[in-house]
């Protein structure tokens, strides 16, 4: 009989996140010595690597980090939340953040080439889909840099890491503005932007929801000579609910961000969000 206890089976679960039974069978087949057990588990992980290429990975977590006026965000995903919540892989998560900071890549592809610690990042993410028996990602990436930037992690259950990401910046200063662009970018987890003004909207989606609120309003049998301010209030509604600085401000409907952020001496300048899986 292998020489391990059930302590021995939960420890090596912590070590690796790897499942139960694949803790069991590398520990039966090491005879209870963990570290033999855990280079197991890696062996038979890296062997599985291809097996795993097709598989779904939509849980994970989303890391985020400010070094002076620059943010970085990272999106890993594994495929269980179980694997999520493993120290393991929250580990080699916060470890490719810190690459994705050293290398000031912005885009996965250049992050993915980059060296850390004598390998590629590339290669760091099969090695921990190996350990931790599950197909593992770099979704994205994002940097923000601003005078003042800040960043907010927002958990969707308080047994998973952070689900959602936010990074936010501004021009501004003073704690005023500190406070303010925080309150924005947990607005911002909450409301879901999708652009930062208005003249980022594309001009082709602006000209559709135009078109779309025209002929809403004539199939509805709106009177033509009111027919261009009831497009234009539809179209207001259509930023209202995409654009956040035109957005009714999480804490005091009666204000948009745009007034917060003005109210605080700050013009908000670009931010990013990031959802797991989404």
């Amino acid at each position: 009989m292998a020489n391990f206890t059930a302590a021995d089976i939960k420890a090596l679960r912590e070590r690796t996140g790897a499942g139960m039974m694949d803790v069991k069978k590398a520990l039966d087949e090491a005879n209870g010595d963990a570290d033999k057990a855990l280079e197991l588990i890696r062996i038979k992980g890296l062997k599985g690597a291809t097996k795993r290429e097709g598989r779904s990975t939509a849980e994970g977590l989303v890391a985020a980090r400010v070094e002076g006026n620059v943010g970085v965000m990272v999106e890993v995903n594994c495929e269980t939340d179980f694997v999520a919540k493993a120290g393991p892989f929250i580990e080699f998560s916060n470890k490719v953040l810190g690459a994705a900071i050293e290398s000031g890549a912005t885009d996965v592809e250049t992050l993915l080439a980059f060296e850390l610690d004598g390998k590629l990042v590339s290669e760091h993410v099969i090695e921990a889909g190996a350990l931790l028996g599950e197909k593992v990602d770099v979704r994205r990436i994002a940097r923000v840099e601003g005078q003042i930037v800040d960043a907010y992690l927002h958990k969707t259950s308080k047994d998973l890491p952070a689900q959602v990401g936010v990074l936010f910046a501004v021009e501004g200063s003073g704690d005023a503005a500190v406070e303010a662009i925080h309150d924005v970018a947990v607005h911002i987890a909450a409301y879901s932007p999708t652009y930062l003004t208005r003249e980022d909207v594309p001009a082709e989606l602006v000209e559709s929801e135009r078109r779309i609120a025209d002929e809403t309003a004539r199939a509805e049998g709106k009177p033509e000579q009111a027919l261009a301010k009831i497009v234009e209030g539809r179209l207001t509604g259509f930023f209202k609910e995409g654009v956040l600085v035109d957005q009714a401000f999480a804490k005091d409907a009666k204000k948009s961000v745009a007034t917060v952020l003005a109210d605080a001496d700050a013009k908000a300048t670009a931010f990013a969000r990031f959802r797991v899986g989404a």
